[in-house]
């Protein structure tokens, strides 16, 4: 180990795996420009990916340079790593300006501004696109045989349930990715997660086979990380509803992506703060004591849930974020129409037609989705389970009075509360 990023990696339960020779490489000079592919088959990157972004930002942390590669040219075929099935390919009109959305993500996480250890983006479309087949067969294909590529888990897992030869050459393209940049710009390491380490061994055979080296001689290296396995069985990455959790807010409101990590199940926590934060060992396993005795306090979870959501959203956001958390679990009423816009903005809630008001509490909230049917809607308010504006309702036919001619503060039960505007 180095004590620098090695160290770093392996006291958080991150590192996997690592080529060699790198430890010392490392410790020779941590300025080493290293890279991790992102296939961008989305306009947005989503919580998944924080894995390689955080491994980005730690190399870059610890005097290295990041290099995010954007996969405009595999990002047509597809990684078979990790997946049962074919990707849906992608046309480059589409993937360019996936491209572009992705970048803007990524500098909430890394400098890209001018100097040494300036983030690079880059596209591999931009020689990808270049080569013909000929020269792709005769100057790359010919370095690999094909039970070596049998051999790698990425192709063994999708064997059974069918790989087409698109897919199978998806190895090879990123192979050349890393031996032209090793090439043209001096990168000499490949990040990645664990699934991707038969790719990432590739790149170095390609590299090996391709220079003018000894035998023994290690020009470029690699290193994996731990796939992230829920401690408490649930799929990380992924709302209660089975949502992907977006780091795009258009996609997944900041006030969505606060509450994700709010509810973090409390066995997960530590394992989380350690990937996706920068906090110090002594304040993580602070948090961690302070769990274990005011579990009911959930202090790690807002710490962790105001430090993801301030780095993805930006503070201003993430105070928003915030304060429509508090207000909208609070138990106090909400009368205030600039604070009921601004929770209907961030948490999202029904919209009420005037008919249905007029119609009563129990056709109301039937009609606007809140309650299932006019029958539980009565069942519910017959248990003393419905709040509107901060007035527990006894009446199911009792017309509700909108704050300002236009918001409903709705409380179902203890725990559940819902802002109606008016249509």
């Amino acid at each position: 180990m180095t004590g620098g990023l090695l160290d770093e990696l392996d006291w958080r339960g991150i590192l996997s795996a690592t080529t060699p020779g790198l430890p010392a490489r490392l410790a020779r000079d941590p300025s080493i420009t290293g890279y991790i592919g992102f296939d961008p088959t989305a306009d947005s990157l989503h919580i998944g990916h924080l894995v390689p972004i955080f491994g980005l930002l730690r190399l870059q942390r610890f005097g290295g340079r990041p290099l995010a590669l954007m996969g405009g040219g595999t990002g047509m075929i597809g990684d078979p790593s990790g997946r049962s099935s074919e990707r849906i390919l992608l046309d480059r009109e589409t993937l360019e300006s996936y491209t572009s959305a992705i970048r803007g993500q990524l500098e909430r996480f890394l400098d890209f501004s001018p100097g040494r250890q300036s983030a690079i983006m880059l596209n591999n479309l931009d020689w990808l696109g270049e080569i013909g087949l000929i020269d792709f067969l005769r100057d790359i294909g010919k370095h690999f045989t094909v039970p070596y590529m049998l051999a790698k888990d990425s192709v063994q897992v999708r064997l059974e349930r069918g790989l087409s030869f698109t897919e199978f050459s998806y190895m090879l393209l990123q192979a050349y990715d890393y031996a032209h940049m090793y090439r043209t710009m001096g990168v000499e390491l490949q990040m990645g997660g664990g699934d991707q380490w038969g790719n990432i061994t590739a790149g170095l055979e390609l590299i090996r086979r391709t220079s003018d080296l000894t035998d023994d001689a290690e020009p470029a290296h690699g290193l994996a990380y731990k796939l992230l396995l829920s401690p408490s069985g649930t799929k990380f990455g992924k709302s209660e509803s089975g949502e992907l959790v977006w780091l795009d807010s258009a996609r997944t409101s900041p006030f969505a992506f606060y509450q994700y990590w709010l509810n973090v199940d409390d066995r997960d926590i530590g394992t989380y703060l350690r990937w996706f934060t920068e906090f110090p060992r002594e304040r993580i396993e602070a948090l961690e004591a302070e769990l274990a005795a005011r579990p009911e306090a959930r202090a790690a979870q807002r710490a962790m849930a105001v430090d993801i959501t301030t780095r993805t959203h930006g503070a201003s956001e993430s105070t928003r974020a915030i304060a429509a958390s508090e207000a909208l679990f609070s138990m106090e009423p909400i009368v205030d129409p600039d604070v009921l816009a601004s929770l209907y903005g961030s948490a999202g809630g029904f919209e009420f037609e005037a008919g249905w008001l007029a119609a009563g509490t129990a056709v109301l909230l039937a009609e606007a989705g809140v309650l299932a049917s006019r029958g539980e809607a009565r069942r519910m308010i017959a248990s003393g389970g419905v709040t509107i504006n901060g007035l527990r309702v006894t009446d199911p036919d009792v017309r509700p009075d909108p704050i300002a001619g236009e918001w409903l503060d709705v409380r179902i039960g203890k725990r559940r509360r819902e802002i109606g505007r008016r249509r």
